[in-house]
């Protein structure tokens, strides 16, 4: 879809619209138009496609414009133009961002109910009722997250960018090592070094933390020594006097074993993630991944045995050779084992995925939309309730990943990485600090992507932490 921008500049507002709503290929043209007159500021869509033209206008006072305002009446008038032009409703309706409950959840921390937040998604972004109250759920678990903070509290990130070996869907920057593992001391040596800087930093700053989360890449391709000697700099760089939630992504079934996991345990980490995206072998093979379903139900009964107050498992619906019926088997043979968390994503494909490429055996976005929706009814009705989503470009159906949770056992740290409600610090190659400063504002800043750079730049990155916690004061 070609897009002609006519009287502004703000093009990603609606090519992010634009790429929501058409598949990437589509064919046609878009114009964009924004007008300003003595009292009207108007944005005008016409859309041509298949040998149909659709047009809409929207309009605001133009002595209330703000720039929110007029992004707002572009991507409104554009939705309303490509609604008439599209065999069905899109599910979000004029909103095109990775975080839709950014806007239910600032509406709801301003004294907004749930039922106005409801109607601000139905009147100004035109999202179905099904996605109004699954923004809504997450945001009322923001919320009460958000309550459990202190201006001081903030959450520790820390990556292991490491991966036995690389999934077919997947695109995070990490090194599939193999039997090569020449890279694992010298990247665990650097990251040592970060951990008892930025402890010390924190301890000098009056800063607490609240959560922690170790991520990756797949954390656990650390053996059970590494893993132990980690979590010991851990504990011994920071004060966890705070802390409510320890996280640590297991992932790949087939690195976890029952020596690691209860390791990982004895060091006080209360959450593992392990991740089936599939119970179906076919499937499994077919994305990449080398371990069986027999995997996954062993790691969690090991993981059960450990004493985990909370595990999590993904799922992911559109994988190749993937069906309806599949994925269905996979989500009940999942809810089965009951575990605290279930995280459903729709895939995404990811440029720098083998997927991106190939796209071969790939369901339908009709099949997805029924893969998407039993996973909603079904956890529903098991009691399970959404706590956090967002979205990613090239997704299935365009649709979200959604984490459900039960019995009040949300995972705190996504919600509050997510939803970007206080500082996120960010250990290790390829993480980003996210910092919130006293003014409202969010800066980010990254660490080197690649384990090597991140060893080679480790004073650098030291030096960074340095002036972070400068600019926080």
């Amino acid at each position: 879809m070609n897009l002609t921008l006519i009287g502004h500049d703000d093009r990603y507002a609606v090519e992010q619209l634009q790429m929501a709503l058409f598949p990437e290929g589509t064919e046609g043209d878009a114009v964009s138009t924004l007008h300003r007159g003595r009292v009207w500021l108007t944005a005008t869509a016409k859309i041509a496609m298949g040998g149909k033209t659709a047009t809409a206008t929207r309009r605001i006072k133009a002595d209330a414009e703000t720039v929110r305002l007029r992004r707002r009446a572009l991507q409104q008038s554009y939705y309303l133009a490509a609604v008439q032009l599209l065999s069905d409703v899109p599910a979000w309706g004029a909103l095109a961002g990775v975080r839709p409950t950014k806007i239910t959840t600032k509406h709801m921390l301003e004294g907004g109910t749930e039922q106005t937040a409801k109607d601000l998604l139905r009147d100004v972004y035109y999202v179905t009722p099904q996605r109004r109250e699954l923004a809504v759920d997450c945001s009322a678990s923001t919320v009460n997250a958000a309550r459990l903070l202190e201006p001081t509290d903030l959450s520790l990130y820390v990556g292991i960018p490491f991966c036995p070996t690389r999934c077919a869907y997947c695109s995070f920057v990490s090194r599939s090592i193999g039997k090569r593992t020449e890279l694992l001391e010298p990247y665990l040596e650097a990251l040592m070094k970060e951990l008892t800087a930025t402890g010390a930093l924190l301890a000098n700053s009056g800063r607490k933390v609240r959560t922690i989360y170790i991520g990756g890449g797949t954390p656990t391709t650390l053996s059970a020594d590494q893993l132990a000697r980690l979590l010991d700099a851990i504990g011994d760089s920071f004060d966890l006097s705070r802390c409510i939630e320890f996280t640590v992504e297991g992932g790949r079934p087939d690195t976890l074993d029952a020596e690691k996991l209860h390791a990982i345990r004895a060091h006080g980490a209360d959450r593992m993630s392990i991740n089936p995206q599939t119970m179906i072998d076919t499937v499994l093979r077919a994305s990449g991944r080398p371990h069986r379903s027999e995997d996954v139900r062993r790691s969690y009964a090991q993981a059960v045995d450990a004493g985990y107050k909370a595990i999590n498992m993904d799922l992911i619906a559109g994988l190749p050779t993937d069906t309806v019926d599949g994925f269905c088997r996979s989500l009940d043979e999942v809810a089965q084992l009951s575990p605290a968390n279930i995280t459903v994503h729709t895939l995404a494909l990811k440029k720098g995925a083998d997927l991106f490429e190939r796209r071969e055996n790939l369901p339908t976005a009709e099949a997805v939309t029924k893969m998407v929706a039993h996973a909603n009814e079904t956890l529903r009705r098991l009691g399970y309730k959404p706590y956090y989503l967002y979205r990613q470009k090239y997704m299935s159906g365009s649709f979200e990943n959604v984490g459900w949770s039960r019995d009040g056992l949300d995972c705190l740290y996504n919600i509050y990485m997510m939803e970007e409600v206080h500082t996120i610090l960010s250990l290790g190659g390829g993480g980003m600090n996210k910092v919130n400063f006293p003014d409202g504002s969010l800066k980010r800043f990254h660490n080197p992507k690649f384990p090597e750079q991140y060893i080679e730049m480790i004073d650098d990155v030291l030096r960074q932490k340095q002036e972070l916690f400068e600019l926080m004061g």
